[in-house]
């Protein structure tokens, strides 16, 4: 079949990619077919093979490509000297960059089930570079004695949780702005650390 006009390689992939995200985020990848993104497109189905050989490798690129863009994203903010400062600039840039993404934060979240034990090792790589960026925040901020907890790996996973879920809850034009937002959450996990 020919191809569509106005179809081109450029602007179709973006568009699958984003067609895909936006159907796994509101129905979930089982429920989603190659059909359903191909409509949403506006392609014939074969049309999608162009760009992905299957739709486990298309929640796999999706879940991969978040997680570079995030580590990529945290690798070129300005950090502060001090653990404190650091980890502060840690909770405000984690809400902000989650909040401008709420369809690939969920399917990085909820969809990690879905993932062949290849792709998922692949991904669960990715994830750990991530979370051992908040780990050694915290864990150089205990050493110097100006954070306090208990168990370091139990702290990183309730911080990167408690700063997740304001994906669920926050909205755009609401009582809270994005910033006093993120002053508050950064507030409440440097008390919960013993820095504040």
């Amino acid at each position: 079949m020919a191809r569509k006009t106005g179809s081109h390689a450029q602007t179709t992939g973006p568009r699958v990619r984003a067609a895909a995200e936006a159907l796994i985020a509101r129905q979930g990848y089982a429920a989603v077919s190659m059909r359903q993104i191909a409509a949403e497109v506006g392609v014939q189905v074969g049309a999608l093979y162009r760009y992905t050989p299957d739709k486990q490798s298309l929640l796999f690129n999706l879940m991969q490509d978040h997680m570079a863009e995030l580590l990529q994203a945290w690798a070129a903010e300005p950090r502060p000297q001090d653990a404190a400062g650091r980890l502060r600039a840690f909770c405000r840039f984690h809400i902000g960059f989650h909040l401008d993404r709420p369809d690939a934060v969920f399917i990085a979240n909820m969809e990690l089930r879905n993932l062949d034990p290849e792709n998922f090792d692949k991904i669960e790589v990715l994830r750990r570079r991530y979370e051992s960026v908040l780990e050694d925040i915290l864990g150089s901020g205990k050493a110097a004695g100006v954070l306090t907890f208990d168990d370091l790996r139990l702290t990183t996973m309730a911080i990167l949780s408690m700063l997740t879920g304001v994906i669920g809850w926050y909205r755009e034009g609401g009582r809270l702005s994005r910033a006093r937002t993120q002053q508050i959450y950064s507030d409440m996990v440097l008390r919960a650390v013993g820095a504040a």
